[in-house]
C-alpha cells in the first residue's frame, strides 16, 4: 500500500530578520495556489535538509491561504533545526511542509488571556490577528521579552487597541502571572507559552482551573518518566499486519522506526502532535501534552506513548 501524503512542497518566498536571532519565513505553494486551511495557533511540521522535521507554530492571519508565516529563534543549544533555517535555508528553495494540525480553543464570550515569554508569542499572533478581523476585543496579551520584542509589527492594531501588555525584562519585573488570571473572570480561557520558569508560574496559578480552560505550549519537552515494571509488548501496525515486540528498554518509537512505520517525528517528546496516530486496540499509556481526554479515547502520541495491554493496534 502506498504511503498517504502528509506533507507538501513549498517555496521560501521570503526570509527577513524582524530582530537579530530571530528569522521569519514566508511560505507558499509554488504555483501561487491556496494553502491547506489552518485555525488560530496552528502548528506546521517543515521537512529540512538531512532528515530534519521541526514543528512550529503559524503566525499569520488563518484568512490568508496564500501562504504560512512562521518566526524561528535561532538556538545555539537546540537539536540543529534553527541552526539550519538560520545559516543554511535561502529565499526560493522548495521544503516540505505538513498539514497544519491543532489549534487553540478560544473563548468566543470571555476573556482570552495570552500569557507569553520571547517567541513563544507566535501560536498567539495568529488567534490575535483572527479576533481582530472578526471585531473581537475579548482579549489580553501578556509579552514578557529581553530588549524589544521580536514580532511586534504584525499586532499593530492590537498594541493601538491597548490590549497588549509589554514587559521588557531588562527593565521591568515579568508579568505576575497570578495577579493577571485571577482578575480575568469565571468564563475566561488562559494560555502560555515561553521559557520553563514563566510555564511553572503559569501552570501554579491555574492549577485550580478546569483543563478546558487552560492550554500551555512547550518549546521542549519535560522528562519522560517510564512505568514502572513496564513489560513487553507487541505493536501491530493495522493496514500491513506487521507485527514487533516493544521492550521497555526499546521503547516504542524505536520499534516503530525499525519497522519503518509511517510517522512523522518531531520533538520526540510529546509535545508537538507530529506522531500523532490513530489506535485500534490496547489501549496505550498516555505520556504527552498535546491530547485531550476525549482525543486520546482514539489517537495516541507515539512517541512517548507505551501500552497498558499485550497489543497495541495503530492504523499504521
Amino acid at each position: 500500500m502506498p504511503k498517504a501524503i502528509k506533507h507538501l512542497q513549498a517555496v521560501v518566498r521570503e526570509i527577513d530578520e524582524p530582530l537579530p536571532g530571530v528569522k521569519r519565513l514566508v511560505l507558499a505553494d509554488q504555483d501561487g495556489w491556496r494553502l491547506p486551511a489552518f485555525r488560530p495557533g496552528a502548528h506546521i511540521d517543515l521537512h529540512l535538509a538531512n532528515g530534519l522535521v521541526r514543528t512550529y507554530s503559524l503566525c499569520n492571519e488563518p484568512a490568508d491561504c496564500k501562504r504560512y508565516v512562521i518566526a524561528v529563534k535561532r538556538e545555539e543549544a537546540g537539536r540543529g533545526g534553527s541552526r539550519h533555517i538560520h545559516d543554511e535555508l535561502r529565499a526560493g528553495e522548495v521544503i516540505g511542509v505538513s498539514i497544519p494540525r491543532s489549534g487553540l480553543e478560544l473563548s468566543p464570550t470571555g476573556m482570552n488571556i495570552f500569557v507569553a515569554g520571547g517567541i513563544g508569542v507566535t501560536p498567539f499572533v495568529s488567534a490575535i490577528l483572527a479576533m481582530e478581523r472578526e471585531g473581537q476585543s475579548n482579549y489580553q496579551l501578556h509579552w514578557a521579552s529581553m530588549g524589544e520584542p521580536s514580532l511586534i509589527d504584525m499586532l499593530a492594531p492590537a498594541v493601538k487597541g491597548g490590549r497588549v501588555h509589554l514587559y521588557n525584562t531588562l527593565e521591568v519585573s515579568p508579568p505576575d502571572i497570578r495577579s493577571i488570571v485571577e482578575g480575568s473572570g469565571p468564563d475566561a480561557k488562559a494560555f502560555c507559552c515561553g521559557p520553563a520558569g514563566m510555564l511553572d508560574a503559569f501552570e501554579s496559578a491555574v492549577a485550580e482551573w478546569p483543563e478546558s480552560r487552560k492550554h500551555v505550549e512547550r518549546f521542549t519537552a519535560p522528562k519522560l518518566v517510564p512505568t514502572l515494571n513496564a513489560q513487553p509488548y507487541s505493536v501491530v501496525l493495522a493496514r500491513s499486519g506487521r507485527e514487533m515486540e516493544v521492550r521497555p528498554e526499546v521503547g516504542l518509537l524505536a520499534t516503530l522506526e525499525a519497522m519503518d512505520a509511517d510517522i512523522s517525528v518531531s520533538c520526540a517528546g510529546g509535545i508537538c502532535g507530529a506522531c500523532r496516530t490513530r489506535w485500534i486496540e490496547g489501549p496505550p499509556i498516555h505520556h504527552d501534552r498535546v491530547l485531550s481526554p476525549q482525543e486520546r479515547a482514539h489517537e495516541v502520541i507515539v512517541c512517548v506513548a507505551e501500552c497498558a495491554g499485550p497489543r497495541l493496534v495503530l492504523d499504521l
